[in-house]
């Protein structure tokens, strides 16, 4: 089912569920230090995860206890529609960027105490994630974006000293692995499927394009964006990156074998590779997205919210500020390898002290977001589609930015 219509399915749920109850009448509830059951939701790795964390503070905090529901990603959305439909809501949510103008829109969500939490404490774009219609609702919890990740042994036989600061250098570099290194590809950008524009987002951001402004306003077609749209179609018209992959593919296998030098990526392959190819030490590294206009890569990650019908706003806004706080986000990246939301949690330990880890604080400073819409993953299919229609030959950038503008164009003004 499309988003806007699961969003319009939800929303009249939830009119109906109201009419029989006090949907949305919220009030302060119980104290924060009364004996209560703070229920939270967190999905994925973070939900298995989570459950030590509350535990701990439960044991700091014994007149709190916290209930840690796990969540599939693959269910996760289904869940949360279902849950505010019926009026259960968890206490407290984990929500992905994609969810949080959907969920703001239905009237679901308490807004963020800015007087308690303070933007200037998180990267910009973590924080810009939880802001829809100039509202803030959500806090960061984890922070992600892409950089290049390459093989310095391989580059070192391609006679390439430095990673590329310029596209142009990274076209160059990726020709270099090819003619001179001896690798299959050059470099791996993804050529179609579901987010494709996931790739393409260090090519639009860094040449100045966008797909919705902060207007609200389609753009896809602007020059910027005409210009990346050819910039990334212009890596398949010279074989530097294969145009056709099996569903689910993952380029570190290749990179492993030296099929695949170049790739974009997160910092959960830091470990992967730590892991799954130990003989890879000392022969890769990452460097910042080269630049166009600026070096700009995605930003992504995860907010937590609170139910603007929870009675349990004060504790929770209490457990919120705690898993936020620059010390239990130093511990969180311990426990799983996300990235802190929070500046301060950068200033010591391997944070501090990794030289791969300084590239992603690095890159996060100047990681752009997506607009925090609720029609968001169909446009981001319209980008999708028209990017295949580029890497496999069918379009120029410009027909396929003008295909895509059209598309984008119908789903804002919704």
């Amino acid at each position: 089912m499309h988003r806007t219509a699961r969003t319009v399915s939800a929303a009249l749920a939830i009119s109906l569920a109201c009419g029989l109850t006090a949907c949305g009448s919220g009030g302060e509830g119980v104290a924060a230090d009364a004996e209560q059951t703070l229920t939270v939701w967190a999905m994925g790795a973070e939900g298995e995860k989570l459950g030590a964390v509350a535990a701990e503070y439960t044991k700091a905090n014994p007149e709190i206890d916290v209930k840690v529901t796990p969540i599939g990603w693959d269910v996760a959305h289904q869940k949360l529609v279902s849950a505010a439909a019926a009026g259960t809501l968890p206490d407290v949510m984990q929500m992905g960027s994609t969810y949080m103008g959907e969920f703001a829109e239905l009237g679901v969500l308490e807004p963020v105490d800015t007087k308690t939490f303070d933007k200037k404490d998180f990267f910009p774009a973590g924080w810009e994630q939880g802001v829809v219609d100039g509202e803030v609702y959500g806090v960061p919890w984890y922070v992600d974006t892409r950089v290049l990740y390459y093989r310095t042994d391989l580059a070192q036989k391609a006679g390439v000293g430095k990673p590329p600061a310029t596209f142009a250098e990274l076209e160059s570099m990726a020709s270099a692995y090819q003619d001179k290194a001896k690798t299959k590809w050059g470099i791996y950008l993804q050529p179609r499927g579901l987010d494709t524009v996931q790739s393409f987002y260090p090519f639009l951001y860094s040449a100045g394009g966008e797909i919705v402004d902060k207007k609200g306003k389609a753009v896809v077609n602007s020059p910027a964006a005409v210009g990346a749209f050819e910039q990334y179609g212009a890596f398949f018209d010279k074989g530097l990156s294969t145009k056709s992959v099996q569903p689910g593919y993952d380029p570190l296998k290749d990179f492993n074998t030296g099929n695949v030098p170049m790739f974009f990526s997160g910092p959960w392959i830091r470990t992967l590779i730590d892991e799954q190819y130990p003989d890879l030490k000392g022969k890769w590294a990452v460097a910042k997205v080269p630049t166009g206009k600026s070096s700009t890569s995605m930003a992504g990650g995860s907010s937590l919210v609170i139910s603007k019908d929870s009675e349990h706003k004060a504790a929770a806004k209490e457990f919120v500020a705690h898993l936020t706080s620059a010390q239990a986000q130093a511990d969180w990246y311990r426990r799983t390898h996300d990235l802190p939301a929070n500046l301060a949690a950068w200033s010591s330990g391997e944070l501090a002290e990794d030289a791969g880890m300084k590239v992603f604080f690095q890159q996060m400073k100047t990681a752009k977001s997506t607009p925090t819409l609720p029609t968001w993953s169909e446009i981001s299919a319209s980008v999708d589609t028209a990017l295949e229609s580029v890497t496999q030959g069918k379009a120029s950038g410009q027909e396929a930015a003008g295909k895509a503008q059209s598309g984008v164009e119908d789903l804002v003004s919704r």
